[in-house]
């Protein structure tokens, strides 16, 4: 009987343990040294001002050459600039002539490339998925329900 007992006031226990963990807020707030500050500025701004912050900076030109064994590539815009293109992940291959956007940061006197495109290749891309889901939407055929059958008396 006192085993018995004892087993019902452990299972109690816990449930009165279990309870209370689980009434708890799981997502209070964590008090920080920072004040909560509302801005009216866009994400997009934000992001801009951030990157600003950062030392990245742009240039649009014409491209010119490409240096494999040193891994650069010059670009003609309003002046001529050399670029470090060793830590770019997708280099696509450019031909002399061609209008490319490079986005960059300068270090050790050093123009580092993080990416660069050509120009209008993200407003082509964006403008070929328009076209692809303009097209499907034009393949698929309207489906109607049959009309219903007038109800027997």
């Amino acid at each position: 009987m006192k085993k018995a007992l004892m087993i019902v006031l452990a299972i109690l226990i816990s449930v009165a343990f279990v309870t209370t963990v689980l009434a708890q807020d799981k997502k209070a707030p964590v008090a920080t040294d920072k004040p909560v500050v509302a801005t009216d500025k866009p994400v997009k701004e934000k992001v801009v001002q951030k990157a600003k912050k950062a030392g990245v900076k742009k240039f649009a030109g014409e491209f010119v050459s490409m240096d494999e064994a040193a891994k650069t590539i010059v670009v003609k815009g309003e002046t001529e600039m050399t670029f470090d293109v060793s830590k770019v992940k997708k280099m696509a291959k450019f031909a002399a002539g061609d209008k490319v956007k490079v986005v960059y940061t300068e270090a050790d006197g050093k123009n580092i490339a993080k990416a660069v495109a050509k120009a209008g290749a993200v407003k082509a891309k964006a403008k070929e998925k328009k076209e692809k889901a303009k097209e499907k939407t034009d393949e698929k055929p309207a489906t109607e329900k049959p009309a219903a059958a007038p109800a027997k008396k």
